[in-house]
């Protein structure tokens, strides 16, 4: 079995986080990779509700499984609620990202609650450190969804200089080599979110999880893109990994023109509606050609683990 901090903080088997995508993490999913031994988390977006926080966290609660709720700061200052039910849900871990997380790091720790926050930047590190966060998540750009413009390997290397706290590699992890490799690194755990795509527990349509499936890693664009398109209020420094698709192929690095075409931006909000592949943003990272097969997040993790720990064994026979 891999021990690490994380492991040993969490009672985990695995030092493995589901990432919380808003849409594709609910409860189900959750409960899924922490039936595997990790980390189960929530996705919580400012489109959902109180209620539905408060559903969700009930499936991995039921069968008294640790699990996390991932929350935006931009949007919680107008959604007080979605950080109220959190709070009562009592997970083991919330991760407050994109933005200062100082002013809920303080209740989550009275209320006995573990947090962790995303970072992309080292300006980020110094922010959440003096926030008084407990697990720090290194994203880099390979990532899906909304990221920074740093690579995971670099910056995890920067950050690991900067903080004794334990510190969790995300982006572009999908294989038992490659989270091998962030905890060779010093990482104490892997934050993956591609991977679990394709899984049947995902809140994401069929369709989406088949276009998945089919994807290459080549196909993904970093773009702010869809967020204009939607009018999502997404701070401007965190653009969004999704897959290539014609709407991205015409309107990404034209965003300001986009702006004033209500035709093309009503083609996305159709388009989500629908589930039509060549508007609807599908987020996903570099590491997608490595999702081939849609399975059970309990197995994802499983084999990860265990091709992850096969790899660390293997690792004295590089040395003479």
């Amino acid at each position: 079995m891999i021990r690490t901090p994380l492991t040993r903080w969490f009672d985990l088997t695995t030092p493995v986080i589901g990432a919380p995508m808003a849409g594709v993490s609910g409860g189900e999913l959750a409960r899924a990779v922490s039936r595997a031994g990790g980390l189960g988390m929530i996705g919580i977006s400012g489109s959902h509700s109180a209620a539905f926080l408060t559903e969700q966290a009930a499936v991995p609660a039921a069968e008294q499984l640790p699990f996390g709720v991932g929350l935006m700061v931009w949007v919680l200052a107008d959604r007080p609620d979605l950080f109220e039910a959190t709070v009562a849900a009592h997970p083991s871990l919330v991760s407050v990202s994109f933005g200062d997380p100082a002013p809920y790091v303080g209740p989550l720790h009275d209320a006995g609650i573990a947090v962790a926050a995303q970072v992309n930047t080292t300006a980020d590190v110094h922010v959440v450190l003096d926030a008084g966060v407990d697990v720090v998540v290194v994203q880099g750009s390979e990532a899906g969804g909304h990221t920074g413009q740093r690579s995971t390997l670099p910056l995890l290397q920067e950050v690991l200089t900067l903080t004794d706290r334990p510190v969790v590699a995300a982006g572009g992890i999908a294989t038992g080599g490659g989270m091998a490799a962030a905890l060779v690194a010093g990482a104490a755990g892997v934050w993956i979110g591609t991977p679990l795509l394709a899984c049947t527990e995902a809140l994401n349509k069929p369709a989406a999880r088949e276009r998945i499936r089919a994807a290459s890693g080549d196909e993904t664009v970093l773009t702010r893109a869809f967020d204009v398109a939607e009018g999502v209020a997404w701070p401007e420094r965190w653009p969004g990994r999704a897959l290539v698709n014609d709407f991205s192929r015409t309107w990404h690095g034209r965003e300001q023109e986009l702006l004033g075409d209500v035709a093309a931006r009503q083609r996305v909000v159709e388009g989500r509606r629908t589930g039509d592949p060549a508007n609807a943003p599908l987020y996903a990272g570099e590491s997608v050609g490595l999702v081939t097969a849609e399975r059970s997040a309990t197995d994802v993790v499983r084999d990860l683990d265990a091709a992850a720990e096969k790899a660390l064994r293997a690792v004295p026979k590089l040395l003479d």
